[in-house]
């Protein structure tokens, strides 16, 4: 893992969210985008070096209206830039941890995307980002 790439927050109101961090970091988000395989839609906002995307679900079985109902509104993720996803995927297997989905697959802001289950990251749901070349 080279770097934090993101860190994941989900919200009810992807409109309301957008105009408190563009009071927040003065700037509007870079990127808005829909992921229709997950159920949601995201924005990502640029802070110095960080990048923050926010999620909101698109229906009510997406998993960020599960976590939202479960959680609230709040930190989802964090996603860590690799070099090579699918050699991630196996050596983070072979240390013992849960592949969500151990094929990657498309996610926003061009990127292939895996999920590390949160039961064995000490309750942090971890993504991992290749970029899309």
């Amino acid at each position: 893992m080279r770097k934090i790439e993101h860190i994941g927050i989900a919200v009810k109101s992807l409109e309301a969210s957008n105009i408190l961090f563009e009071k927040l970091f003065g700037l509007p988000p870079y990127k808005e985008e829909e992921v229709v395989s997950e159920g949601v839609k995201t924005s990502f906002f640029m802070n110095g070096p960080n990048k923050i995307e926010l999620l909101e679900a698109t229906n009510p079985d997406s998993p960020i209206a599960k976590f939202i109902e479960k959680k609230g509104e709040g930190i989802h993720h964090i996603a860590f830039d690799v070099y090579d996803i699918e050699e991630e995927i196996k050596r983070l297997t072979e240390e013992g941890f849960v592949v969500l989905n151990e094929v990657p697959k498309k996610g926003a802001d061009n990127k292939l995307v895996a999920f590390l289950h949160p039961k064995g990251t000490n309750g942090v749901l971890i993504e991992l980002c290749q970029e899309i070349k």
